[in-house]
């Protein structure tokens, strides 16, 4: 069966076709390690995820490289500005450590709460710092070639206007954005949208020897480089946020293809924004959540993962306290149901059609969690409805198998916590009963009432300096 994904540089559905048959070239915008990624981040992240296991799920053979981005990133590069301070910078200054060192941390974060959300690791993860080497050579190609100019004596940037096809993925204008800008002129930029290559600054706490001067890579640069080192300089998929549109994704195309000369990339996908309250969710705001908030709230990270599939990927997830409770309760009766049942060889084909015509559809996940439930209350007999499921999950991540395979250890005193609990809330001492819940909470365990009595899940939780 065919897949369709619908393609920013197309602007619409289109039928997917890699380079070779059954390989898939994928490449993931990853993170800026300075801070912890917000549940905003994290719904891309689940989407990239459920794009690759669909694609896996296909029967396609995928390597993914995601890039971490431990320098270059700047506080005001949003609109190709190429002012303001390195967010490593930054945050270095603000938690007193080495660029180094923060990046290592939050890195060790992100990660961490990618496997909390069952997010599928990447093949590959290359880290900008580590390739310094590769960014000089695509600047020296793009130098050589004619792209190139100083800006003063600390910018060497691009020429947009030497690229005919500029903004062809965002479908601006390269006059009208002239006149549109808003910009602090950079002195020396002949258009304010030409975008730094190389940032010339000795005093940089990361900083390299290159022949433009002791300095960094601009941000943009960084995803070609690295992209194309390990995938080759065409890319099948290449993913992102719909910010990354303009300028990021933009500046990627230009610099790349003006070096090799072929297309850079076959399919754009971008995800919406993650909303809160109706309101974009961004750190600059600081109206974030990030994924402890969820589980100290005791939430199953899962259930977060569960609500990202309720919205299709190009439409806005708007997160509410009130979705995220209906998304865990719905995640709780499907692995109940999951629980109870045996477990048969042979599933019910004509579910299994629904979900792999939905999920190929542009990743129609709302429209496979609704082939889902109608499995559940079918009438088929139990075990063939667990075999599908069970197979589903491969693209869903609700890890359901594990609900029947994997016993955990409780600590003896957690026990002792619960038995308390319930004699107290036998006796109607709520109170006393949700400060002993309190206490098992601070040993890492989260309590879940149900009909059947008290659950625990284990929780692990990332230190927060």
């Amino acid at each position: 069966m065919k897949i369709k994904l619908y393609n920013t540089l197309s602007k619409k559905k289109e039928i997917f076709k890699p380079l070779k048959a059954d390989y898939v070239r994928f490449y993931d915008c990853g993170p800026t390690v300075y801070w912890y990624a917000h549940i905003g981040n994290m719904w891309r992240y689940v989407i990239s995820d459920l794009l690759r296991r669909a694609l896996e799920y296909n029967g396609y053979k995928v390597k993914q490289v995601m890039n971490i981005t431990d320098v270059g990133h700047l506080t005001e590069d949003d609109l190709a500005a190429d002012t303001g301070t390195d967010k490593m910078e930054v945050a270095a200054k603000r938690e007193k450590k080495t660029p180094e060192q923060i990046a290592n941390f939050y890195t060790k974060a992100f990660f961490r709460d990618t496997e909390r959300l069952n997010i599928v690791h990447p093949h590959v993860v290359p880290k900008a710092t580590k390739h310094i080497k590769e960014m000089i050579e695509l600047i020296k190609a793009l130098e050589k070639k004619g792209y190139t100019y100083w800006a003063g004596d600390k910018y060497f940037v691009y020429d947009i206007s030497k690229f005919k096809n500029y903004g062809k993925l965002s479908g601006k204008n390269l006059e009208e954005l002239k006149a549109g800008v808003r910009l602090e002129p950079v002195p020396g930029k002949k258009n304010p949208f030409d975008f730094a290559l190389w940032i010339k600054d000795p005093k940089h706490l990361m900083h390299w020897d290159s022949p433009w001067g002791a300095g960094y890579p601009g941000w943009h640069l960084e995803c070609s480089a690295m992209s194309m080192k390990y995938l080759g300089p065409s890319l099948d998929i290449h993913t992102g946020g719909e910010d990354n549109i303009f300028p990021h994704h933009e500046n990627e195309i230009a610099q790349s293809e003006a070096a090799t000369g072929k297309k850079f990339v076959r399919y754009w996908v971008h995800i919406r924004h993650n909303l809160v309250n109706g309101a974009k969710m961004s750190k600059s705001k600081g109206n974030f959540y990030i994924l402890q908030d969820l589980i100290d709230k005791d939430y199953d990270p899962l259930a977060f993962r569960y609500l990202c599939l309720t919205v299709h990927y190009r439409k806005n997830l708007n997160f509410t306290w009130k979705s995220l409770e209906s998304a865990q309760k719905a995640l709780n009766k499907l692995r109940q149901q999951v629980a109870g049942w045996k477990t048969g060889k042979k599933g019910v084909p004509e579910f299994e059609k629904k979900f792999l015509e939905a999920i190929n559809n542009d990743l129609d996940m709302p429209r496979a969690l609704a082939v889902v439930w109608d499995l559940v209350k079918s009438k088929y007999p139990d075990s063939a409805k667990k075999a599908s499921l069970l197979k589903f999950d491969q693209v869903l991540g609700f890890r359901l198998a594990a609900q029947t395979k994997v016993k955990i250890k409780i600590p003896t005193e957690v026990n002792q916590l619960v038995e308390k609990r319930e004699e107290l809330r036998k006796e109607g001492k709520w109170q006393e009963a949700d400060k002993v819940r309190q206490q098992i909470k601070k040993l890492d365990w989260q309590i879940e009432d149900t009909a059947k009595g008290p659950k625990l899940r284990p929780v692990h939780r990332i230190k927060r300096d």
